[in-house]
């Protein structure tokens, strides 16, 4: 069969790439197209256009950047249509998603939708929307099929896919991954992770940095996205103390002591490797007053959302201070507050479904595919 998979991310080509060989496994002569990154290319993937080219940051990045995201749309239509395929899967990724699947959905193509949009966080409204264009449903977090019944729309729940890639990833040897990467031999790692978006890169890893002198004795590892050109980072590095490795965030989080972590998939990620972590967010001003007004959550960070309780710190706008993330980096290198995330990070795993989330949703795709 024919699959045209879109996803417009990093974290989305990363599940996006596990998919691709599920759906491989299960359908050998699958023929796929993708929108999405190298690691869905290397996975066997057609690439279509690559999620460098895609990803826009807030409302008014997006506004400013309209011609560009409406042009991808024609685009998008037209290649689907020429590649007629059996079933498209859409890869989180909303704004852009939610519009190809309407269009899909008119045309008669089978759409699926792999890790549900956030609709549970803004815009409730959009359910309805997705009951109309979707014909199938698979989320990944376990309150997403309570929010799904309570709007009646049955969906199915296949598990994280952070816990398979995180489970699959080779094992490294700190020590020679240190030396590969010229970190200190001895220093404790604290975790950079400032985004993979260059808006929120830059807003985020100067207050990140402004922390340094008050922690000399451990080493600062910048996470750098793959999304970014490593050259994007230089200003950064010229400061003593921080490092800086390219494409190797799960590495990284495997031998550091704690982290800060921009909101999003990362803050999932580091709960699943044992980081104890700060969670930062700061938008520009009117992006984050749009979002204030239409955010309807208690909390930002996945960790926190799933378990129902502020397990990670989070650090929002204003609050994102210098004083601040000094006093919280505090609290999770030692003492009672550490232990305390590290045994809701175990609690955590276990909500999570257990691994297997990409062999569950080809199995299901394929299976239900006409």
């Amino acid at each position: 069969m024919k699959y045209y998979i879109i996803a417009g991310e990093a974290s989305g080509d990363l599940h996006g790439s596990n998919l691709i060989k599920a759906l491989k496994a299960k359908d050998p002569k699958a023929e796929i197209r993708c929108w999405g990154g190298d690691l869905m290319q290397a996975a066997g993937g057609t690439l279509v256009k690559h999620y460098r080219e895609m990803a826009f940051m807030g409302f008014l990045e997006v506004l400013l950047n309209i011609f560009t995201i409406s042009k991808n749309i024609r685009f998008c239509k037209k290649d689907i249509y020429n590649f007629s395929p059996h079933a498209i899967i859409f890869i989180d990724y909303s704004g852009f998603n939610l519009r190809i699947a309407k269009w899909a959905k008119a045309h008669n193509f089978r759409t699926n939708y792999y890790i549900s949009p956030q609709i549970w966080a803004s815009r409730e409204s959009r359910v309805e929307k997705i009951k109309r264009d979707v014909d199938a449903m698979h989320v990944i977090l376990p309150f997403e099929k309570e929010f799904y019944a309570k709007h009646k729309f049955p969906v199915h729940f296949v598990g994280h896919p952070l816990l398979d890639a995180i489970a699959n990833r080779p094992e490294i040897n700190e020590q020679d991954f240190r030396i590969a990467n010229d970190l200190n031999p001895e220093k404790p790692i604290i975790a950079l992770l400032p985004g993979s978006r260059k808006q929120e890169v830059q807003k985020m890893l100067s207050l990140m940095l402004s922390v340094i002198k008050d922690f000399s004795d451990y080493e600062f590892v910048i996470a750098g996205a793959p999304s970014l050109e490593n050259d994007f980072y230089n200003p950064f590095l010229k400061i003593p103390n921080v490092s800086f490795v390219a494409n190797k965030t799960y590495d990284i989080l495997s031998i550091a002591q704690a982290a800060l972590v921009t909101s999003g998939t990362a803050t999932l990620e580091a709960a699943i490797f044992k980081v104890p972590q700060v969670v930062c967010y700061k938008a520009n001003w009117i992006s984050y007053q749009i979002a204030k007004r239409i955010v309807t959550l208690d909390y930002i960070s996945l960790v926190n959302l799933i378990m129902k309780k502020e397990v990670v710190k989070e650090l929002i706008q204003n609050d994102l201070t210098t004083e601040n993330l000094k006093f919280e980096l505090h609290k999770i290198l030692d003492g009672d507050f550490r232990d305390q995330q590290l045994s809701s990070y175990q609690e955590l795993e276990q909500i999570l479904g257990g691994q297997g989330a990409s062999d569950r949703v080809a199995e299901l795709i394929t299976k239900n595919t006409p």
